[in-house]
């Protein structure tokens, strides 16, 4: 790699990693960056799931202190994705997901809308009660758990969406939350993806650093902005991300 790779690396892991800590959208940044210099479709996103690595032990460090408000809370949604994620990674294994991109465009606008929804749920509530509630959250994190595993791109986005409406803590909390499941399954599917598909370990490292600064600075960034102003943010990026993947999917 030439040093202008290296660095241009090392700058869209830091953006891409800040990204995906506050809002779960490294791939708005990581994963064009990746094909930009040459490197196919399948590999770009395994080899953006082995950076993001980097970015989930960044956020999860920066975030010990809304971890360890809800260590049992984190910890069940991080078993749920785990076990998506598995079973996702092992699909991956059998089933190319190239076909998934026509997909991933609706999944990124579904998660813009129920992200603002989310807006309406008030801090420390749930938009989903009892025990009913509890198995709606736990599916749809084993369903995101699945999609991380079998491609992944954006998927913390969806996974953020779903929590806001479903975890009853702020926003912060919920972000960390998201950020160490997130580590957690990406952990395990690249341990599946090294003996199935083609990492780029090369470029993982200075993307991986980069990352690994976005996801120390992330959630900082998180505490100090109002949560209603990153739930828009969050929100316009995915409708503008679900447009650009519809484009490149259907269009170009």
């Amino acid at each position: 790699m030439t040093l202008t790779v290296i660095a241009t690396l090392l700058v869209a892991g830091l953006f891409a990693g800040l990204l995906s800590s506050m809002a779960g959208l490294a791939s708005l940044v990581s994963y064009p960056v990746l094909l930009a210099l040459g490197v196919p479709p399948v590999s770009a996103n395994v080899t953006n799931t082995a950076a993001l690595v980097f970015n989930g032990i960044g956020s999860a460090v920066s975030s010990r202190h809304e971890l360890h408000r809800y260590p049992q809370l984190a910890l069940q949604v991080t078993a749920w994705a785990l076990a998506g994620g598995l079973v996702g990674s092992l699909v991956l294994a059998f089933a190319p997901a190239s076909s998934f991109e026509k997909v991933v465009p609706f999944l990124i606008l579904l998660a813009g809308f129920l992200m603002l929804g989310s807006m309406r749920v008030p801090t420390h509530t749930s938009a989903f009660t009892g025990r009913s509630g509890l198995v709606i959250r736990d599916v749809a994190v084993f369903l995101v758990g699945v999609y991380i595993g079998y491609f992944g791109a954006s998927a913390g986005v969806i996974m953020l969406a779903i929590l806001s409406l479903t975890l009853p803590v702020t926003f912060a909390e919920t972000t960390a939350i998201k950020n160490f499941a997130a580590l957690c399954t990406n952990l395990i599917s690249l341990v599946i993806y090294a003996f199935t598909t083609k990492i780029y370990w090369l470029m993982v490292i200075p993307l991986g650093i980069g990352m690994f600064g976005g996801g120390l600075l992330g959630p900082i960034v998180v505490r100090h902005v109002p949560a209603a102003w990153l739930r828009i943010g969050v929100a316009i990026a995915a409708f503008g991300l679900a447009a650009y993947l519809f484009y490149t999917a259907y269009l170009a």
